[in-house]
């Protein structure tokens, strides 16, 4: 049984007198049933409120669905001898202003929203409405250290590249070489960096970076197109890294001519295969996985607040879904050890998941239908199944399955997972779900930013600068220019110039140019180097742009953030609004603004 503090304060003076804050402190007691449940059909407060249902629900005027919000029961108000509106005196504007206000300021505690580990919303999103959370594991509910996990698997490609013939004498595992986002070019055996348009902006060859003038050189003419597969490698995930870095030194000793030709006639594209194939037999071999279970402290980043946020969503009635590519006997021992030491009451991490699919095959489990088989033993034994039920442990099957078995389709469904093809896009794509995409590198560029601020502001002060000066300059040469076929400037003042003041100005703001490309040049180089020196920022292809990998992020991931725990700072029915898009002309529009105002004030 739970308690909330209403207060009715007949006020003779128009302002509200309805505020959470002067409720707690000035209101009697009034006690209404508090359900909770796991079911969708959870028990509110039915005396007070009421819980709008899907078969009731309607779409407010942002398009989103109002199925599970809450709706003031003013028969029981009346019961109780008030009255909702008389508690509401005044104009609204003013009351929503006074009320935000004394919200803004109880919700201060919770200053983890305006930090890395805020939730970022690309596509509104009405968490209320949301009937089931399903959730990835590895790197989503499993954060594991970059440099350890993906170290070993470095060692063990490098130990079947070995095996196989490659020489792999001297090279050690270099986890700054790469970062998540870039895309591996397997025909040129470059590294490339785009931006959202699939402009190349930084590239690699081997272990080197390209010069500007040589990536112009090569793909002048090229954009990144993910949907040629044949030459793109997206690094989707953390587990691409260790990948990614053997390719790069393996280019360098293909390109030294050390490679021996008994492995056969190789090019760029055969060296990522060969690589790719030493890589997949570390993992299907069990050696990686079955030394990582025998000490997963050694390996797994320990995060307590993460069960406790599945925790809230679980108690408001969500339904929570488990569905990873790792088998059955990895998922146990790594949610075992993750989940069991920071669950409340003796809970096992099997009490959050109203379903567990193991073994998945994403991205098919999005796409298609393969055959389901129960787990009915410890050991991972299964049996044949033909229907998913709540609670049940499973491997394989479909989303569709899932769908169907829960009786939730599309976008009451959000999926969280950390690999924007395999977890994103496709669920998106294919099931309307609405998705969550989890990187844990937005902390440390969300850090770098902020120290980055000083530096960026000189940068765009210097780049205005050169554009006023530049600007000013062309119209000196447009008016050199027209004054020889005998027409006038752009403008009054340039067409008053002679032709020696034209030139000596034209000389002067030259020299400026050059000299300010010469502070410019480096500082542009250095943007983003505390994230990383070699490719600058995630989410940024050069000062202004997006990346290519933040575009896929807007593209396919509603809301995105660096870790799941990270909804503890937020509540299950929250309104992540996403915010206004700026587009090329609203700097004029501004400006225009502006200019009107000043007229206006000096009429």
């Amino acid at each position: 049984m739970a308690t909330i503090n209403l207060h009715y304060l007949q006020n003779p003076f128009p302002r509200p007198t309805f505020s959470p804050k002067r409720l707690a402190m000035r209101a009697p007691k009034m006690v209404f049933k508090w359900g909770c449940s796991s079911s969708s059909n959870t028990s509110v407060g039915e005396d007070v409120f009421s819980l709008t249902s899907s078969s009731k629900c309607d779409v407010d005027y942002l398009g989103q669905s109002t199925k599970g919000d809450l709706n003031v029961n003013l028969q029981h108000l009346e019961s109780f001898g008030l009255d909702g509106q008389a508690t509401l005196e005044g104009p609204i504007e003013q009351i929503a202003r006074l009320e935000a206000e004394e919200a803004g300021g109880l919700l201060r505690d919770l200053a983890a929203r305006l930090s890395p580990r805020g939730i970022f919303c690309s596509r509104t999103l009405n968490l209320r409405s949301i009937s089931a959370i399903g959730y990835d594991m590895d790197y989503t509910l499993i954060h594991y250290n970059v440099k350890a996990w993906e170290g070993r698997a470095y060692d063990y490609c490098m130990e079947n590249l070995k095996n196989m013939g490659f020489p792999v004498e001297g090279l050690a595992f270099d986890p700054d070489l790469v970062i998540r986002g870039l895309v591996i070019d397997k025909q040129n055996g470059n590294l490339v960096k785009a931006d959202r348009f699939g402009y190349v902006k930084r590239a690699m060859h081997g272990t080197k970076m390209l010069s500007t003038q040589a990536v112009s050189e090569m793909y002048g003419r090229e954009l990144v197109d993910l949907r040629k597969e044949s030459q793109w490698e997206f690094l989707n995930t953390l587990f691409s890294v260790s990948e990614a870095v053997a390719y790069m030194q393996m280019v360098d000793r293909f390109d030294a001519g050390v490679i021996p030709a008994d492995l056969g006639a190789l090019d760029y594209k055969g060296l990522y295969k060969a690589v790719g194939k030493a890589l997949f037999r570390a993992h299907v071999e069990g050696q990686l996985k079955s030394e990582i279970t025998s000490k997963p402290e050694l390996f797994v980043e320990p995060d307590p607040e993460l069960p406790l946020a599945l925790l809230d969503q679980k108690e408001a009635g969500k339904k929570l879904l488990l569905i990873t590519n790792s088998d059955y006997q990895y998922t146990d021992k790594m949610m075992q050890h993750s989940f069991n030491r920071f669950l409340p009451n003796d809970m096992g991490w099997r009490d959050l998941f109203d379903m567990v699919i193991v073994s998945a095959r994403k991205p098919e489990f999005f796409q298609m239908s393969h055959p389901l088989y129960e787990v009915v033993t410890d050991e991972g034994l299964m049996r044949p199944c033909f229907k998913a039920r709540t609670g049940g442990l499973y491997s394989g099957g479909s989303a569709q399955m899932v769908e169907n078995s829960l009786n939730i389709h599309g976008d009451e469904i959000l999926y969280v997972g950390d690999h924007i093809y395999t977890d994103v896009s496709q669920s998106k794509v294919h099931l309307r779900w609405r998705t969550a995409l989890i990187c844990r590198e937005l902390e440390e560029e969300y850090s770098a930013l902020i120290q980055s601020r000083g530096h960026r502001a000189t940068l765009i002060e210097l780049i205005n600068q050169k554009e006023v000066v530049g600007d000013l300059f062309n119209q000196l040469r447009l008016a050199l220019q027209r004054r020889y076929k005998g027409r006038p400037a752009q403008t009054l003042a340039a067409t008053n110039m002679d032709e020696r003041e034209l030139t000596e100005s034209m000389q002067k703001l030259l020299i400026v140019m050059q000299r300010l490309d010469e502070k410019i040049a480096p500082l542009l180089q250095a943007d983003g180097e505390l994230f990383n020196k070699r490719w600058g920022f995630l989410s940024r292809a050069g000062l202004w742009d997006k990346s290519h990998l933040m575009r896929q992020i807007e593209k396919y991931a509603d809301i995105y953030t660096s870790r799941v725990s990270n909804f503890l700072n937020y509540t299950p029915f929250m309104y992540f609004r996403s915010q206004e898009q700026t587009l090329a002309h609203d700097s004029y529009l501004h400006y225009c603004s502006e200019q009107n105002g000043t007229l206006t004030n000096k009429e």
